[in-house]
């Protein structure tokens, strides 16, 4: 898809990749509704609108697109950036915590998605979803968050056959980025799995995935090659699982860390 002249809507805006995307996506002629909880770190100008929502409830991506389509009369690009994760060891059950990352990560996505289906009836859009390389690869001390990847990834591999319109739905699927993600996630010394991205790297490569129409964006060279390897000896990523288990428990009795 074209860039130029599109109208987009980008969700997690004010930090990390959404950050970075946003910043490259103003070198385009494009109308962008940058969306954070926080939008202080936002720019506002003639390309940009910041938008103060709270993407884990219905209600807010409703105004959203009531919003946008108010402003821009239509959507042409919806970029599903935000999400978060919880790096811990699982002990009790919680159903409201397991709750609020799949209404971030699994509700807010696949809602935006029908939304876009919605409003564009017999219209060219392209859906971008930030999904994860752990939506295959098991990250231990994550595994709510792989939870709610693989679920997206299945989401989009089955909800594509079942479109029938004119619309575009593809999945990024990033290594560990070099960002705050982690930090929100465990603390400043929370362990950060390899290989570790650069953020510019992986904004590039999303826009370069849109541009060509690619159903999935793999940012990192080295997880594709890994992911072939673990295919043909199936035994590549149970060992890499493996050591991050080892530098997980680490962590927590460096730490002295409680299991939630």
């Amino acid at each position: 898809m074209n860039i130029n002249s599109k109208n987009i809507i980008i969700t997690g805006a004010s930090s990390g990749i959404g950050a970075r995307l946003l910043k490259k996506l103003l070198n385009y002629d494009v109308k962008i509704i940058a969306v954070a909880r926080n939008i202080d770190m936002i720019p506002n100008n003639d390309k940009v609108i910041p938008f103060s929502c709270d993407i884990s409830r219905q209600e807010e991506i409703d105004k959203l697109f009531e919003y946008a389509v108010n402003v821009f009369n239509h959507i042409d690009i919806f970029i599903a950036n935000a999400g978060f994760a919880y790096c811990e060891e699982i002990a009790e059950a919680n159903w409201q915590h397991t709750e609020e990352i799949y209404k971030t990560n699994v509700f807010s996505p696949i809602y935006s998605t029908e939304k876009m289906k919605e409003i564009n009836v017999n219209k060219p859009y392209h859906m971008v979803i930030t999904c994860s390389a752990v939506s295959t690869f098991p990250l231990p001390g994550y595994s709510l968050y792989c939870s709610t990847k693989a679920a997206m990834h299945m989401f989009a591999k089955t909800y594509r056959y079942e479109m029938r319109n004119r619309g575009r739905l593809t999945l990024v699927y990033p290594v560990a980025t070099r960002t705050n993600f982690f930090t929100r996630a465990g603390g400043n010394d929370a362990p950060i799995p390899w290989p570790v991205q650069s953020v510019n790297i992986v904004a590039d490569i999303i826009i370069l995935g849109i541009k060509l129409n690619l159903k999935s964006i793999y940012p990192s060279v080295l997880f594709i090659i890994g992911s072939i390897i673990n295919r043909i000896v199936p035994i590549l990523f149970p060992i890499c699982s493996k050591i991050f288990s080892i530098n997980f428990y680490r962590w927590l009795k460096k730490n002295n860390m409680k299991p939630h």
